[in-house]
């Protein structure tokens, strides 16, 4: 017997986690001087209510899981006699990879019977999601515990994250863009097209002149890169935007052929959402290329 955990930045619908038998490790966000904690059934905050906090010009502060959290969320199924596998959002973005890696430690030295193997996702929102479905889904058909990490291992690398943001601000204050770049880019109205790159690490790729011309520039890219014997769903993540979100999903239906079931549409989660921001758009497949 073993249990995936992973972390609230899978940005997963709280029903299809609970159907999956996922277990999630809540990281936290502050804003307003208040801590939440992301869990996916929204029980804290909502995410219309966080996005709104962002509109009227709030600063949200998000924090990695430390040892001890990871350790709270694993030590009950190593007590039962569980292994573990541990799926963790991307280390390039955040610390919670080397906090589950201490508290790895420390609990096998005190269960050194149990299997617990922690996978760098090196993923992000829906795309760290998407790994973790599918992972769920090879658990559910009975593979073992190494099957299921070797399967992780061997595609975390083909999991495609394309995404562009409507505000250049929160890319500014988390590092991601130079000054000159934000006074530069608001005046033109240029709206950049970023990726997670194969180290897990957010890259521009290219940039587009008006949010209508980023959205058809992030599908153009999808349906060139997108393995059409490797998919069977397409996630897309937004930030408190459906209306884009779903004319994104049609014109992916258009170009590729596709069906509104093989889509699932989700709310980027407030510890993502407040570094990329309001309206920010992103899909989620298996592609042929990730650079």
């Amino acid at each position: 017997m073993f249990n995936i955990i992973t972390d609230s930045c899978v940005d997963l619908p709280s029903k299809l986690a609970e159907k999956l038998e996922l277990n999630i490790l809540p990281l936290k966000v502050t804003v307003k001087g208040k801590e939440y904690s992301n869990h996916l059934d929204n029980r804290e905050i909502e995410p219309q209510v966080f996005y709104d906090l962002l509109r009227d010009k709030e600063t949200a502060i998000t924090a990695q899981a430390n040892p001890q959290e990871c350790i709270n969320i694993m030590e009950p199924f190593l007590k039962k006699g569980e292994d573990i596998l541990f799926i963790v959002f991307s280390s390039a973005l955040s610390g919670t990879y080397n906090s589950a890696l201490i508290a790895q430690k420390e609990l096998q030295e005190k269960y050194p019977k149990q299997k617990i193997i922690v996978i760098d996702s090196l993923c992000a929102s829906m795309g760290q999601g998407l790994l973790v479905t599918l992972a769920a889904e090879k658990k559910a058909a009975g593979k073992t515990i190494d099957e299921v990490a070797e399967f992780v291992e061997n595609t975390k690398q083909e999991i495609s994250h394309l995404f562009t943001v409507s505000d250049l601000g929160h890319l500014r204050r988390g590092g991601r863009l130079s000054k000159s770049s934000l006074i530069l880019g608001n005046l033109l109205n240029i709206k950049p097209l970023l990726h997670v790159t194969d180290t897990g690490e957010l890259k521009v790729y290219g940039k587009a002149r008006g949010r209508f011309k980023s959205l058809n520039n992030l599908v153009k890219r999808m349906v060139e890169t997108f393995d059409k014997k490797k998919n069977d769903r397409i996630y897309i993540s937004h930030g408190d935007n459906l209306h884009d979100a779903v004319y994104v999903r049609d014109v992916i239906i258009e170009k590729l052929g596709l069906k509104e079931e093989d889509f699932l549409i989700n709310h980027i989660g407030p510890v993502i959402g407040a570094h990329s921001g309001v309206d920010t758009l992103a899909i989620f497949y298996l592609g042929n290329e990730r650079k």
